[in-house]
């Protein structure tokens, strides 16, 4: 599934709210971490989001004035890491309701 991921300052939150709001967006996959959480800069905000090419577009579109796209390479390695970091969210949730 096509992805886009942007860095984004705290500053810009409201706008970015706002971009993420917008129909088409908004029913797509998005996350949204800290920065500096995930080994960024500080005072910057990671926005990954993942759906169909048009609303990937419109994604660009809208987060393009607020931040900047990260490049494939850098990209690639943070959308692995979002992976990682929901798979293993996904395995603490299922020992927690197996566990009894």
């Amino acid at each position: 599934m096509p992805t886009t991921l942007f860095l984004i300052p705290t500053t810009k939150r409201g706008e970015l709210d706002q971009a993420l709001n917008e129909d088409m967006v908004a029913r797509q996959s998005r996350k949204i971490r800290e920065a500096p959480a995930m080994g960024g800069p500080a005072g910057q905000l990671y926005v990954m989001i993942e759906g169909s090419v048009d609303a990937i577009a419109k994604a660009d579109a809208l987060l393009g004035p607020l931040g900047k796209k990260l490049p494939a390479n850098e990209a690639a390695d943070l959308e692995r890491r979002f992976r990682e970091e929901d798979d293993s969210a996904s395995a603490g949730m299922g020992l927690f309701f197996t566990e009894g």
